[in-house]
């Protein structure tokens, strides 16, 4: 499935910002989410391609964002790469249990995403 629009969720608008920039100038059509709520109750009308989920956020975590959206019918197609400052190996297993096809450690190393992004 060729990967056109990507819904980031992230608390930071410096990095909403970093990774909108990043994506938009490669091509991909981007809508950001503030947070883990925002993106489960939003995902089902987006239907974005591919989503990139930060972890730490207030209120809903990334994990739960990503276990709640990856779990529902009408959104479990949908890719999840985490993209989180958390860096432990315990992290990245979590995450994949949680439903997340991908991790990418901040600061985020463009070309590693965009290679990521490509080989979905």
């Amino acid at each position: 499935m060729a990967i056109k629009k990507i819904l980031i969720v992230d608390d930071s608008p410096t990095e909403r910002h970093f990774l909108g920039e990043l994506l938009t100038k490669n091509g991909f059509q981007i809508m950001t989410l503030e947070s883990g709520e925002e993106a489960v109750a939003k995902t089902k009308d987006l239907m974005p391609d591919l989503i990139l989920m930060d972890v730490v956020m207030p209120g809903m975590n990334g994990f739960q964002a990503t276990r709640t959206i990856s779990r529902d019918e009408a959104t479990k197609h949908i890719p999840i790469i985490m993209c989180t400052s958390k860096n432990q190996e315990t992290d990245m297993v979590w995450a994949k249990r949680q439903g997340a096809v991908e991790y990418v450690v901040k600061p985020v190393d463009s070309q590693e995403l965009l290679s990521k992004i490509a080989s979905l």
